[in-house]
């Protein structure tokens, strides 16, 4: 299987890094800078599965649509921030073929709509993961705790398919912990619902769980963003299971946890957040199906008014 990355950052890098380092055929679709930075020192993980350093194939936007005609590709793995999928598509689009398919592993699920209208709903498989990684300075992968899962597989609900067990087979090669699975819905939104309350809670009292459930109301807050976020995905037939809803609110209101989303820390650092990709459309799907969800709304509206500051 011949595999392209979208970036070498903190996701796609440990991922793709991992895959590499396996033997895998992968190539980083990368920008000049960090093309040089990879030919100079390879590619260096730090990680508490694991510290490595080694060379990798890499390949700028310049260079990709030759490569991808003499050698197309099989799967494309896209790992970005939401606000940079239009940027995104346009990237790896010279790599896509009639035969190529392409795995997102985004937060959420709005970026589907573009990539079925860019690449049709056929080449696009559902994917999600569950890690904490980011670029340091100096370049390096850094994987921050143990968790690194990736989970896949058919939109349509099928059972795997060979392009699935294909790319189930490389993970198993690179030790990746893995899943592929026959109800891709109910994976994302088990995850899109617990996360989109996790990130609301978190940014509306600009606070870590442990903070956020230590305050009079917060516990209630947090089930209040939960109960709102389960009740929309039910309404779009993919209801979470008691099992996971259970583990989802152990979590959301651990009291001591330190746990806050990455979204949050993107706020506290000044940056962009992919608040609309994530607590927007969340919202949105409410209203869409006729729900009140006052907790999200009041969420979303200091989104917008801290992207509205920061511009």
């Amino acid at each position: 299987m011949r595999i392209l990355i979208l970036g070498a950052g903190g996701t796609g890098g440990y991922f793709g890094g991992r895959l590499a380092e396996a033997g895998v055929d992968v190539t980083f679709l990368v920008r000049p800078r960090r093309a040089a930075q990879l030919e100079r020192e390879g590619l260096v993980l730090r990680s508490p599965l694991g510290h490595a350093c080694f060379p990798v194939q890499h390949v700028t936007a310049e260079a990709l649509p030759a490569l991808a005609a003499s050698a197309p590709f099989d799967l494309v793995i896209l790992s970005c921030k939401a606000y940079d999928l239009d940027s995104a598509i346009e990237a790896i689009a010279p790599a896509v073929g009639a035969q190529t398919t392409v795995l997102p592993i985004l937060n959420g699920l709005r970026h589907y709509a573009a990539l079925d209208a860019r690449f049709g709903h056929d080449a696009v498989l559902g994917g999600l993961c569950f890690i904490s990684a980011t670029k340091a300075d100096d370049g390096a992968v850094m994987h921050l705790g143990k968790p690194a899962r990736l989970t896949f597989g058919e939109r349509d609900g099928a059972a795997s398919s060979a392009r699935v067990q294909a790319f189930a087979a490389a993970c198993a090669q690179a030790g990746i912990d893995h899943l592929a699975s026959d109800r891709i819905g109910q994976e994302q939104w088990a995850k899109y619902s617990f996360l989109t309350a996790l990130a609301a809670g978190t940014c509306l009292l600009r606070a870590d769980v442990g903070t956020v459930v230590a305050t009079d109301d917060g516990d209630a807050i947090m089930r209040g963003l939960y109960a709102e976020c389960t009740a929309v995905a039910a309404a779009a037939g993919q209801p979470i299971p008691d099992k996971a809803q259970q583990t989802a609110l152990a979590t959301l209101t651990e009291a001591g946890s330190t746990l806050k989303a990455s979204m949050l820390r993107d706020l506290e650092a000044g940056q962009q957040v992919e608040g609309a990709h994530i607590v927007g459309d969340m919202l949105d799907r409410a209203r869409h199906a006729g729900q009140q969800a006052p907790l999200l709304t009041v969420a979303w509206s200091g989104l917008q008014a801290y992207q509205a500051l920061r511009r």
